[in-house]
């Protein structure tokens, strides 16, 4: 299992059984990471990018977690490359990655290269902020939880489903 650690840009493997395995810290520039997924070659898919960060982007990240290998994003905005708070990955098994992009509203797929394809679930599709995602490979459905945040906290949620 991976915990990403935001705030000291970390990621933790555990044994099923809860020994941490190993330590990664990642690369300077990757600011308020918020979720990493290990691929079978050994390398990391990682988001980051914070509320008033300068950069928010995908990154595919070393074996080690030293090395950035190649990133999408930027500058944060909302623009087919950029994102505003890249919060939430899935990959598939050819290791295209989906991201949830919260504060756009949006679900973009890129290639496992981390080159943009296109949207999976656009804003018009949600009725609030998009937070987890889960994809079902083999009934190709992807699942989207969806929070309404008003007066600093969660009023009402739900999960809405996606044919991809």
């Amino acid at each position: 299992m991976l915990v990403t650690c935001r705030e000291v840009r970390k990621i933790k493997e555990f044994s099923s059984h809860g020994e941490l395995l190993r330590e990664l810290t990642l690369p300077d520039d990757v600011i308020n990471p918020h979720h990493a997924i290990q691929l079978t070659s050994g390398q990391f898919i990682v988001c980051h990018g914070h509320r008033d960060d300068t950069v928010h982007r995908v990154c595919r990240i070393s074996v080690d977690g030293r090395d950035i290998v190649k990133s999408h994003g930027g500058q944060p905005g909302s623009d087919i490359g950029q994102y505003n708070v890249p919060f939430r990955l899935a990959v598939d098994n050819n290791e295209f990655v989906l991201v949830v992009d919260i504060n756009n509203r949006r679900v973009k797929l890129l290639s496992p290269t981390l080159d943009y394809i296109r949207q999976v679930v656009t804003s018009d599709k949600l009725k609030w902020d998009p937070d987890r995602l889960y994809l079902d490979t083999q009934r190709r459905r992807l699942y989207v939880a969806e929070n309404e945040f008003k007066d600093d906290k969660y009023t009402a949620g739900r999960v809405v489903v996606f044919s991809v």
